[in-house]
């Protein structure tokens, strides 16, 4: 038996959903196929994100009928996280 996928999609929301896009998260969702289908936004170009593109985007996906486990990942909220394991890395590196 083979162990259930995991799948993700992961917009910068620095404009709306095009074709692409819209494939790319129709394939990430079906090759899930009842395992688990993620998505996380991409804002980290503080400059070009924006909030109404990733409303618009999110809204997209589910016009197309996907669904995806909630809470939404947003990889602005994680800097600390990355400091830290940058700061892991460094420390533990070799002289």
């Amino acid at each position: 038996m083979t162990a259930p996928c995991v799948t993700r999609f992961a917009p910068s929301p620095t404009g709306l959903l095009h074709l692409g896009h819209a494939h790319a998260a129709l394939f990430a969702a079906r090759a899930a196929a009842g395992g688990r289908f993620l998505v996380r936004i991409e804002d980290i170009d503080r400059g070009r994100c924006r909030a109404e593109f990733e409303s618009a985007v999110l809204r997209d996906l589910a016009w197309l009928g996907l669904s995806w486990e909630t809470p939404v990942r947003r990889q602005s909220e994680h800097f600390e996280d990355y400091a830290g394991a940058r700061a892991d890395s460094s420390a533990s590196a070799p002289a």
